[in-house]
This record gives C-alpha cells, structure tokens and sequence, in this order.
C-alpha cells in the first residue's frame, strides 16, 4: 500500500518539475500577484462585500489578466465546486455564436441549488469572438445577471463592441514596471538555482518590456540552453542584435563606403541570424540618443519609418538593407555640409 502512494507521489512530483516555469510559478492567490495593486484591492473589495461586477480585463500580454481572474475564483469557489461555478474558455475553444447560444446559455442560465451566490464564466482572449458572437452575448450577460457573472479578458479594447464595454467594469493590466518583475525573476531563480549575472537581468527586463510571460520563457529558454544567464547568452538566445553589434553595424553606415558596410553588415547578419526589424529598432533609440542636426535627424527617422513599414508588409530584406546604409550615407554626406 505504502509503495504504491509512494509510486504516486513521484508522478506528480515530475509533472510539476517538468512543468514550464510559466505555469509553474504562476500565482494562485490574489496576495500572490505583484502587480496592479489598486485593481487587485478593488476586485478584492468587491469579492469582501458580494458585490461583484461584470467585468473586462484589458492590456497587453504577460501582465497578469488571466492570473487575476483565475486566483479570484479560486478565492470564490472551493475546489469541490469549481468545475461547477465556473465556465472557462479562451481562443483556441470554438466561441462563435452557437456556443453563445448553447454551452454558455445553458451554463448561465442553469440556477445554482443548495448553493447560494453566482457562477463565473470566463472568456479570455475575447477580442477574437467574432461580431455576431459579441452580439449574442450582450442579451445573456443581461438576461442572467442575478445568477451569472461574465469575466472578459482582451489585449485589443477597440476589439469588443461598446455594447459589452458598457455592460462592464473595465480594468486595464498596464506593463509590468522592473521594480515589480525583478523580485519575482529573483524568486524563479532562487527556486531553480539559476546562474545569472545583473547584466542578464537587465538584459530580460529589457526584452521582455514588461510582459512577464515572456521574460520568464527567455529565463528558462537560456537557462536550458547555455547553463548561465548573461547579457550575451539572453541576445544569443533571443536571436536579438547585441549592443556591440549595434554599435559596429552603425559604425559601418556612417564611416565606410557603402559597398564595404554592405557586405560587412550582412556577413554579421548571416553569421548571428539577426532580422533587420531587431536591428532597425535598436537603431532607432539610438539616433534618440546621438546629437544629430534636427533637420538631420527628422531627415533619417522619416526614411527609417519607410524601411519599417515596407518590411512588415513583406518586402526584401536585402534591398531595405541597402536603403537604411544608403539612409544613413545621406545623412553623413548632410551633416558634412552642415558643418
């Protein structure tokens, strides 16, 4: 008997070991969270008092929306009844309007025995629900209010007709500040024993910008592939130019002819695996930064704002390389006769 709850044990040990490190640290209480604290006391107060609204989550990825709700149900509901009291679906779930109408109409309007208070349903990613789905909702959420509470979570607010914005208490999930991230980044890598350097940390909160999701998946991803957390491995892991690089890349548009800073340009491209939108954005802050003749300046973000938009619309890298040299050629030739 022993060995076989011995023999249990180990399973659900390896499951939470071999878990990635987002699920695995992902907060389950609503103390746990870090960030957004007058929200969070707010929905606490809410929960405190029974008097819980619609509400609408927004704002971009990795800031904590669906961990909120997620710990809020938990506060709500014991385990035994979860599966009962709450509704959960997100993007990869078929949401269009038969399922308004089916699934989450007999869920809502299914009246709770025995147990007094509301069920929850949870639509993440809402901004993916078609228009005609968003439509059908905006009746349920009315018709059900006394029984059922709608919690909806998007990235894109423009995304949600205002007749469900309006049915809601809107929140919106900010990026995470690094005097909030670092903390819980040091908590991850204390729990793994991680070998990282302050470099490497600055160089995850600057990737990241402010989603921790992702700053954790490029922790682990480093971790696992280089065994030590640097500046250097997080860029190489990540695929994103170095600052050095950055530094040579300029060096060769403002300083060599424009045959040599191509060739020497894409010869770095090809040996690193760097994308010419990484490089461009690494640039950009640094014209900010260089004391450039204004008129020279505005002459350059203007023809790097081109460059950018033609390369997300699927345009040649090669030849949007040859025009940011030919850029910045310009500009060196502009300032010469400024000067």
């Amino acid at each position: 008997m022993e060995t076989s709850a011995h023999k249990q044990q180990q399973p659900e040990a390896a499951k939470i070991r071999n878990l990635p490190w987002v699920e695995k640290y992902r907060p389950q209480t609503l103390d746990d969270l870090i960030s957004h604290q007058d929200i969070l006391s707010t929905i606490q107060k809410f929960i405190s008092e029974d008097r819980l609204p619609h509400l609408l989550l927004y704002g971009p990825p990795g800031t904590g929306k669906t961990s909120t709700i997620l710990a809020c149900a938990k506060q709500l509901y014991k385990d035994k009844e979860f599966g009962s009291m709450v509704l959960e679906l997100n993007a990869s779930d078929d949401r269009g309007i038969d399922i308004v109408r089916g699934p989450i109409l007999s869920f809502a309007s299914t009246r709770t025995i025995f147990k007094k208070g509301f069920k929850l349903v949870i639509l993440d990613e809402a901004d993916a629900m078609t228009q005609d789905a968003q439509n059908a909702l905006r009746r349920v959420i009315e018709k059900f209010t006394e029984n059922t509470r709608f919690c909806l979570i998007c990235n894109y607010l423009s995304k949600i007709i205002p007749a469900l914005q309006s049915r809601c208490t809107r929140f919106r999930f900010g990026p995470l500040t690094p005097e909030l991230m670092v903390p819980r980044l040091q908590h991850v890598v204390e729990e793994e024993k991680v070998d990282i350097s302050e470099d490497g940390m600055k160089a995850l909160i600057t990737l990241s910008s402010g989603d921790m999701r992702r700053a954790l998946n490029i922790l682990q991803s480093t971790n696992m592939a280089f065994g030590k957390v640097t500046e250097e491995t997080v860029y190489t892991c990540t695929g994103h130019p170095l600052k050095s690089d950055i530094a040579n890349i300029l060096d060769w548009m403002l300083n060599q002819d424009f045959t040599t800073a191509y060739r020497n340009i894409m010869e770095l491209k090809t040996l690193k695996g760097l994308a010419l939108h990484d490089i461009l954005t690494e640039i950009h802050l640094f014209v900010h930064r260089v004391d450039f003749p204004s008129s020279v300046r505005i002459h350059l973000l203007t023809k790097m704002a081109d460059i950018e938009y033609r390369l997300s619309v699927g345009t040649s890298e090669k030849i949007q390389l040859s025009s940011l040299i030919a850029a910045f050629q310009v500009t060196r030739d502009l300032i010469v006769t400024e000067a």
